[in-house]
Protein backbone atom coordinates (compact mmCIF):
# COMPACT_ATOMS: atom_id res chain seq x y z
CA UNK A 1 0.00 0.00 0.00
CA UNK A 2 1.40 3.39 -1.00
CA UNK A 3 1.89 6.04 1.68
CA UNK A 4 0.07 9.15 0.41
CA UNK A 5 0.13 12.60 2.00
CA UNK A 6 -3.14 14.23 3.04
CA UNK A 7 -2.77 16.69 0.16
CA UNK A 8 -2.43 13.86 -2.37
CA UNK A 9 -5.54 12.21 -0.94
CA UNK A 10 -7.42 15.50 -1.10
CA UNK A 11 -6.53 16.15 -4.76
CA UNK A 12 -7.42 12.55 -5.62
CA UNK A 13 -10.75 12.47 -3.81
CA UNK A 14 -11.64 16.07 -4.71
CA UNK A 15 -9.76 16.85 -7.94
CA UNK A 16 -9.81 20.44 -9.14
CA UNK A 17 -10.40 21.60 -12.71
CA UNK A 18 -11.57 18.30 -14.18
CA UNK A 19 -12.82 18.39 -17.75
CA UNK A 20 -11.89 20.19 -20.94
CA UNK A 21 -11.66 23.94 -21.57
CA UNK A 22 -14.04 25.12 -24.26
CA UNK A 23 -12.24 26.48 -27.33
CA UNK A 24 -8.79 26.07 -25.70
CA UNK A 25 -5.66 27.97 -26.70
CA UNK A 26 -3.41 25.05 -25.84
CA UNK A 27 -3.90 21.28 -25.83
CA UNK A 28 -1.41 18.67 -24.62
CA UNK A 29 -1.88 14.90 -24.55
CA UNK A 30 0.58 12.38 -23.15
CA UNK A 31 0.62 8.74 -22.16
CA UNK A 32 -1.36 5.84 -23.49
CA UNK A 33 -4.30 3.82 -22.21
CA UNK A 34 -2.32 0.73 -23.19
CA UNK A 35 0.39 1.74 -20.70
CA UNK A 36 -2.09 2.48 -17.92
CA UNK A 37 -1.78 6.29 -17.73
CA UNK A 38 -3.05 9.03 -20.05
CA UNK A 39 -3.50 12.77 -19.57
CA UNK A 40 -5.08 15.55 -21.62
CA UNK A 41 -4.44 19.14 -20.52
CA UNK A 42 -6.20 22.18 -22.00
CA UNK A 43 -5.80 25.86 -21.14
CA UNK A 44 -7.09 29.29 -22.17
CA UNK A 45 -5.26 32.61 -21.83
CA UNK A 46 -6.73 35.96 -20.79
CA UNK A 47 -6.08 39.31 -22.48
CA UNK A 48 -2.81 39.62 -20.55
CA UNK A 49 -1.57 36.27 -21.86
CA UNK A 50 -1.89 34.63 -18.48
CA UNK A 51 -3.49 31.22 -17.92
CA UNK A 52 -7.08 32.09 -17.10
CA UNK A 53 -8.56 28.59 -17.19
CA UNK A 54 -6.99 25.15 -17.26
CA UNK A 55 -8.55 21.70 -17.03
CA UNK A 56 -7.45 18.10 -17.25
CA UNK A 57 -8.75 14.64 -18.04
CA UNK A 58 -6.69 11.80 -16.59
CA UNK A 59 -6.91 8.05 -16.82
CA UNK A 60 -4.65 6.61 -14.16
CA UNK A 61 -3.96 5.99 -10.50
CA UNK A 62 -4.45 8.25 -7.47
CA UNK A 63 -1.04 9.85 -7.96
CA UNK A 64 -1.76 10.61 -11.63
CA UNK A 65 -5.06 12.29 -10.80
CA UNK A 66 -3.62 14.20 -7.83
CA UNK A 67 -0.58 15.37 -9.82
CA UNK A 68 -2.78 16.61 -12.67
CA UNK A 69 -5.12 18.40 -10.28
CA UNK A 70 -2.21 20.01 -8.44
CA UNK A 71 -0.58 21.17 -11.66
CA UNK A 72 -3.72 22.96 -12.82
CA UNK A 73 -3.93 24.81 -9.51
CA UNK A 74 -0.25 25.75 -9.65
CA UNK A 75 -0.26 27.32 -13.10
CA UNK A 76 -3.45 29.36 -12.92
CA UNK A 77 -2.59 33.04 -13.36
CA UNK A 78 0.90 32.32 -14.67
CA UNK A 79 2.35 33.39 -18.00
CA UNK A 80 3.44 30.55 -20.26
CA UNK A 81 7.08 31.33 -19.55
CA UNK A 82 6.42 31.01 -15.82
CA UNK A 83 4.39 27.84 -16.26
CA UNK A 84 7.05 26.24 -18.42
CA UNK A 85 9.51 26.46 -15.53
CA UNK A 86 7.36 24.11 -13.43
CA UNK A 87 9.20 20.81 -12.92
CA UNK A 88 7.91 17.41 -11.89
CA UNK A 89 9.71 17.91 -8.56
CA UNK A 90 7.74 21.14 -8.04
CA UNK A 91 4.49 19.21 -8.54
CA UNK A 92 5.57 16.54 -6.04
CA UNK A 93 6.61 19.16 -3.48
CA UNK A 94 3.27 20.97 -3.89
CA UNK A 95 1.57 17.71 -2.91
CA UNK A 96 3.83 17.22 0.08
CA UNK A 97 5.69 14.43 -1.71
CA UNK A 98 4.86 11.37 -3.78
CA UNK A 99 5.94 7.74 -3.33
CA UNK A 100 9.13 7.24 -5.35
CA UNK A 101 7.37 4.52 -7.32
CA UNK A 102 4.81 7.12 -8.46
CA UNK A 103 7.09 9.99 -9.51
CA UNK A 104 6.37 9.22 -13.18
CA UNK A 105 2.89 10.68 -12.58
CA UNK A 106 4.35 14.12 -11.89
CA UNK A 107 6.57 13.76 -14.97
CA UNK A 108 3.46 13.05 -17.06
CA UNK A 109 1.90 16.33 -15.89
CA UNK A 110 5.02 18.30 -16.76
CA UNK A 111 5.15 16.72 -20.22
CA UNK A 112 1.46 17.44 -20.92
CA UNK A 113 1.97 21.10 -20.00
CA UNK A 114 4.98 21.37 -22.34
CA UNK A 115 2.95 19.89 -25.20
CA UNK A 116 0.03 22.25 -24.55
CA UNK A 117 2.35 25.27 -24.63
CA UNK A 118 3.97 24.01 -27.84
CA UNK A 119 0.52 23.59 -29.37
CA UNK A 120 -0.41 27.19 -28.52
CA UNK A 121 2.81 28.46 -30.09
CA UNK A 122 2.14 26.54 -33.25
CA UNK A 123 5.20 24.38 -32.85
CA UNK A 124 4.84 21.18 -34.85
CA UNK A 125 4.80 18.17 -32.58
CA UNK A 126 7.88 16.15 -33.23
CA UNK A 127 7.84 12.42 -33.47
CA UNK A 128 9.53 10.69 -30.59
CA UNK A 129 13.21 11.46 -30.94
CA UNK A 130 15.96 9.15 -29.95
CA UNK A 131 16.11 5.39 -29.82
CA UNK A 132 13.38 3.36 -28.12
CA UNK A 133 15.00 1.70 -25.11
CA UNK A 134 11.95 0.33 -23.30
CA UNK A 135 9.69 -1.43 -25.81
CA UNK A 136 7.06 -2.16 -23.14
CA UNK A 137 6.35 1.54 -22.48
CA UNK A 138 7.87 3.19 -25.57
CA UNK A 139 10.46 5.22 -23.64
CA UNK A 140 13.44 6.59 -25.58
CA UNK A 141 17.05 7.05 -24.54
CA UNK A 142 16.62 10.86 -24.64
CA UNK A 143 13.66 10.70 -22.26
CA UNK A 144 15.68 8.55 -19.87
CA UNK A 145 18.68 10.88 -20.13
CA UNK A 146 16.50 13.87 -19.28
CA UNK A 147 14.96 12.16 -16.27
CA UNK A 148 18.37 11.06 -14.98
CA UNK A 149 19.88 14.52 -15.45
CA UNK A 150 16.99 16.55 -14.00
CA UNK A 151 16.36 14.29 -11.00
CA UNK A 152 19.88 12.97 -10.37
CA UNK A 153 18.75 9.36 -10.75
CA UNK A 154 21.37 6.71 -10.05
CA UNK A 155 19.68 3.30 -10.37
CA UNK A 156 17.49 1.42 -12.82
CA UNK A 157 14.76 1.39 -10.16
CA UNK A 158 14.92 5.21 -9.98
CA UNK A 159 14.48 5.45 -13.76
CA UNK A 160 11.49 3.09 -13.63
CA UNK A 161 9.90 5.21 -10.91
CA UNK A 162 10.24 8.38 -12.98
CA UNK A 163 9.63 7.11 -16.53
CA UNK A 164 8.24 3.55 -16.25
CA UNK A 165 11.15 2.39 -18.44
CA UNK A 166 12.33 -1.01 -17.23
CA UNK A 167 9.09 -1.76 -15.41
CA UNK A 168 7.97 -4.44 -17.86
CA UNK A 169 9.98 -7.38 -19.12
CA UNK A 170 13.30 -6.04 -17.83
CA UNK A 171 15.23 -6.59 -21.06
CA UNK A 172 16.21 -2.93 -21.21
CA UNK A 173 17.84 -2.78 -17.76
CA UNK A 174 21.39 -3.01 -19.12
CA UNK A 175 20.77 -0.21 -21.61
CA UNK A 176 19.22 1.97 -18.90
CA UNK A 177 22.25 1.34 -16.71
CA UNK A 178 24.56 2.45 -19.53
CA UNK A 179 22.57 5.66 -19.96
CA UNK A 180 22.79 6.39 -16.23
CA UNK A 181 26.55 5.90 -16.31
CA UNK A 182 26.86 8.05 -19.43
CA UNK A 183 24.94 10.94 -17.88
CA UNK A 184 26.97 10.80 -14.70
CA UNK A 185 30.22 10.50 -16.62
CA UNK A 186 30.94 6.99 -15.44
CA UNK A 187 31.90 3.90 -17.35
CA UNK A 188 29.68 0.85 -17.49
CA UNK A 189 30.00 -1.49 -14.52
CA UNK A 190 31.71 -4.06 -16.70
CA UNK A 191 34.45 -1.57 -17.55
CA UNK A 192 34.83 -0.43 -13.95
CA UNK A 193 35.64 -3.78 -12.44
CA UNK A 194 39.30 -4.90 -12.33
CA UNK A 195 40.46 -7.31 -15.01
CA UNK A 196 41.31 -9.79 -12.27
CA UNK A 197 39.43 -9.78 -8.99
CA UNK A 198 40.82 -10.85 -5.64
CA UNK A 199 38.57 -13.10 -3.55
CA UNK A 200 37.58 -10.18 -1.33
CA UNK A 201 36.84 -7.94 -4.35
CA UNK A 202 34.76 -10.70 -5.95
CA UNK A 203 32.74 -11.30 -2.78
CA UNK A 204 32.10 -7.59 -2.32
CA UNK A 205 31.07 -7.14 -5.95
CA UNK A 206 28.71 -10.12 -5.74
CA UNK A 207 27.04 -8.61 -2.66
CA UNK A 208 26.76 -5.16 -4.28
CA UNK A 209 25.36 -6.57 -7.53
CA UNK A 210 22.68 -8.59 -5.73
CA UNK A 211 21.64 -5.58 -3.64
CA UNK A 212 21.79 -2.94 -6.40
CA UNK A 213 20.86 -4.80 -9.58
CA UNK A 214 18.96 -7.99 -8.72
CA UNK A 215 16.87 -7.43 -5.59
CA UNK A 216 15.00 -4.33 -6.89
CA UNK A 217 13.78 -6.25 -9.96
CA UNK A 218 12.63 -9.26 -7.93
CA UNK A 219 10.88 -7.09 -5.35
CA UNK A 220 8.71 -5.49 -8.04
CA UNK A 221 6.94 -8.85 -8.39
CA UNK A 222 6.88 -9.60 -4.66
CA UNK A 223 10.01 -11.74 -4.70
CA UNK A 224 13.40 -11.47 -3.05
CA UNK A 225 16.71 -13.27 -2.72
CA UNK A 226 19.01 -13.83 0.24
CA UNK A 227 22.75 -14.32 -0.20
CA UNK A 228 23.61 -17.30 2.04
CA UNK A 229 27.26 -18.02 1.23
CA UNK A 230 29.99 -17.76 -1.38
CA UNK A 231 32.19 -20.83 -1.87
CA UNK A 232 34.83 -20.15 -4.50
CA UNK A 233 32.89 -19.52 -7.70
CA UNK A 234 29.65 -20.92 -6.27
CA UNK A 235 27.13 -18.37 -5.04
CA UNK A 236 24.61 -19.94 -2.67
CA UNK A 237 21.30 -18.15 -2.31
CA UNK A 238 17.79 -18.60 -0.95
CA UNK A 239 14.82 -17.35 -2.94
CA UNK A 240 12.19 -15.55 -0.88
CA UNK A 241 8.66 -14.22 -1.33
CA UNK A 242 6.89 -15.11 -4.56
CA UNK A 243 10.16 -16.32 -6.06
CA UNK A 244 10.27 -19.17 -3.54
CA UNK A 245 6.98 -20.66 -4.69
CA UNK A 246 7.05 -19.65 -8.36
CA UNK A 247 7.06 -22.51 -10.86
CA UNK A 248 9.65 -20.54 -12.85
CA UNK A 249 12.06 -20.24 -9.92
CA UNK A 250 14.72 -22.26 -11.76
CA UNK A 251 14.50 -19.81 -14.65
CA UNK A 252 14.90 -16.89 -12.24
CA UNK A 253 17.86 -18.61 -10.60
CA UNK A 254 19.80 -19.50 -13.74
CA UNK A 255 18.62 -17.27 -16.56
CA UNK A 256 18.41 -14.08 -14.52
CA UNK A 257 20.35 -14.21 -11.25
CA UNK A 258 23.25 -16.34 -12.49
CA UNK A 259 23.36 -14.60 -15.86
CA UNK A 260 23.47 -11.18 -14.20
CA UNK A 261 26.29 -12.15 -11.83
CA UNK A 262 28.28 -13.67 -14.69
CA UNK A 263 27.84 -10.47 -16.70
CA UNK A 264 28.68 -7.97 -13.97
CA UNK A 265 31.11 -9.90 -11.76
CA UNK A 266 32.78 -12.96 -13.30
CA UNK A 267 31.81 -15.35 -16.13
CA UNK A 268 32.75 -18.46 -14.14
CA UNK A 269 30.21 -17.93 -11.35
CA UNK A 270 27.55 -20.58 -10.66
CA UNK A 271 24.43 -19.90 -8.60
CA UNK A 272 22.86 -22.61 -6.49
CA UNK A 273 19.87 -22.48 -4.14
CA UNK A 274 20.34 -23.77 -0.63
CA UNK A 275 18.27 -26.78 0.36
CA UNK A 276 15.16 -25.94 2.39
Amino acid sequence: MWEYTEKVKDHFLHPRNVGEVEDPDGVGEVGSLACGDALKLTFKLDEHKRIEDVKFQTFGCASAIASSSALTEMIKGMTLEEAKKITNEDIARYLGGLPQEKMHCSVMGRDALEKAIAHYRGETEKKAEGEIVCECFGVTDLEIERAVRENNLTTVEDVTNYTKAGGGCGKCHDKIREIIDKVHGRQHAMQRKPARLTNIQKMKLIEETIEREIKPSLKKDGGDVELVDIDGNTVIVKLRGTCATCVASEVTLKHYLEAKLRELVAPELVVEEVEA
